[in-house]
């Protein structure tokens, strides 16, 4: 089962203009922007544009840093009226966002489940 995590609406937007066929030479408007970012949302949702951002930062790190720094100005500017991000663990409908799974011996367990590590000797074993 994928693990899911929530993101700000202002990091959905950020990465939906990343995705978008925007360009920091067009100086879209405001109205641009939030129409690029609704048509990215629908063409990919949430988890797929975050998808796509992470592919570029995989595929092209240096060019995809300044890329996002432009698009979240660009989307800060273009929803400075919207209402505030939720603080962090507020049930305030954050948007689902599936991550890859981690490895096992990175992940966790699960709620009601006890991990198990094998037992080691005082020698560094194992036993």
């Amino acid at each position: 089962m994928p693990v899911m995590a929530y993101l700000s609406i202002s990091a959905v937007q950020a990465d939906a203009v990343f995705v978008s066929g925007l360009q920091r030479c067009d100086e879209p408007s405001a109205g641009q922007v939030r129409q690029a970012v609704a048509t990215a949302v629908r063409a990919f949702g949430c988890s797929g544009c975050a998808g796509r951002v992470a592919q570029e930062f995989g595929d092209h790190p240096e060019t995809a840093t300044i890329r996002m720094r432009w698009a979240r100005g660009v989307a800060r500017e273009a929803f400075a009226d919207s209402p505030p991000d939720p603080s962090p663990g507020a049930d305030a409908g954050g948007l689902p966002v599936i991550r890859p799974r981690l490895p096992a011996e990175q992940a966790s367990a699960s709620p009601g489940t006890e991990r198990r590590e094998p037992a080691r000797s005082a020698a560094g074993g194992e036993g």
